[in-house]
């Protein structure tokens, strides 16, 4: 069978190998590797694996600039970022997600808070929590702009696909598919009570964001679940 190896056969076509891609490395399409030497914020939870001296520090992502009234008035703490500082390599994972390295050349993007998954600590960032539809959804209220020059890597169930924007052809996506934007888009909430009954869905609105004017927006072919916290 060709799922059947020995040791040796196994080590060969698993061991991890240094391709010279610079500081964020896809080991496999699911692993990110990097080669740290300074310091990058990553999802907290997120570490695999790692060798050389570093050294690990959480940080929850609310104590950020967003003021400790919205902590209060969330159930949960929301995603938290741990700092990885030091020198050697760094193994990171997301629950088998698809792992996708974007590199920021003075641009902004905004990625849903359960999709982050690291980027270099020089890049600037901010939390943007979607207040609006705050008791509408079961989480997922938050999100992280950022801005500046340098390495991101996101995660995505599967392969994402990016939509296009433009002016006069606004796109509509489930908030719980949705990934990230480009940071110039400021999508609105809308809802399609009608629209449920095609999700199965029992109780409640159907909730969809709205993006227009120019720009992208990145989805994923499966809808995320999300608690009151996550770790």
């Amino acid at each position: 069978m060709e799922d059947r190896y020995s040791i040796d056969e196994f080590i060969q076509k698993t061991q991890q190998q240094d391709k010279g891609q610079g500081l964020f490395e896809l080991e496999t399409p699911r692993f990110l590797e990097v080669n740290l030497n300074g310091e990058v914020w990553a999802k907290s939870g997120s570490m695999v694996s790692y060798r050389g001296n570093v050294k690990f520090v959480r940080e929850g992502i609310f104590e950020h600039g967003i003021g400790k009234m919205f902590k209060k008035a969330l159930t949960g703490e929301g995603t938290s970022l741990m700092k990885a500082a030091g020198n050697g390599k760094l193994y990171l994972a997301d629950q088998g997600k698809k792992v996708s390295i974007i590199q920021l050349n003075g641009e902004s993007l905004v990625v849903n808070g359960n999709d982050l998954l690291v980027f270099e600590s020089n890049i600037r960032w901010d939390i943007k929590l979607m207040k609006r539809i705050a008791g509408m959804l079961s989480g997922g209220l938050f999100n992280v702009k950022l801005e500046g020059t340098g390495l991101v890597a996101i995660t995505s169930h599967y392969e994402p696909l990016t939509l296009i924007v433009e002016p006069g052809n606004p796109v509509y996506t489930d908030p719980n598919a949705t990934v990230a934007w480009s940071g110039n888009l400021q999508p609105d909430f809308v809802t399609d009570i009608s629209f449920k009954t095609f999700l199965g869905r029992g109780s409640g609105e159907s909730i969809q964001m709205k993006f227009e004017g120019n720009g992208f927006v990145v989805v994923q072919p499966f809808e995320e679940v999300y608690f009151s916290q996550q770790n």
